[in-house]
């Protein structure tokens, strides 16, 4: 049984990204499954450090990105939303080019906090970062309606 609030494509998942950091880093989301979400970020200018390897940084980039819209497919829009409050990341080997998927999969849904594992690899397949990221899940009647309309 999917975890997902609501049906979602990938078509909307990708217009999510246009316009912030998403866009910037072209992270593209890549499939949806019923209980994980897969995107792609390309190593190039955008995305590593100047010794030529992919940044930490965009590591964690992906990761938060791709944990955050996962987070937020779980929950009624109309009723809440969810914000990052803290990431970890393990880099665990280079990558000089091509493109990096991460995999965002649930270890906790929770009404005030998910915690999701994504884990990053290359375009062989390898492993190349391992990240833990904790959602606040917030509640819009409680926070007077900010957050996106």
């Amino acid at each position: 049984m999917a975890i997902w609030f609501q049906p979602i494509t990938r078509k909307d998942l990708n217009t999510w990204s246009r316009g912030n950091l998403g866009e910037h880093l072209a992270i593209e989301f890549t499939e949806i499954g019923e209980d994980f979400l897969t995107a792609s970020m390309p190593v190039d200018h955008r995305t590593t450090q100047p010794a030529g390897v992919l940044h930490g940084g965009a590591s964690a980039a992906l990761a938060e990105h791709l944990g955050s819209v996962a987070a937020n497919l779980c929950v009624d829009p109309s009723k809440g939303w969810c914000v990052g409050q803290e990431i970890n990341a393990n880099h665990l080997r280079p990558v000089r080019s091509g493109f990096v998927t991460g995999v965002a999969t649930p270890l906790h849904l929770g009404r005030r906090s998910q915690v999701w594992d994504i884990r990053i690899s290359d375009g062989g397949g390898k492993l190349v970062c391992v990240c833990r990221l904790t959602m606040a899940v917030l509640d819009r009647e409680t926070m007077g309606n900010k957050g996106k309309e």
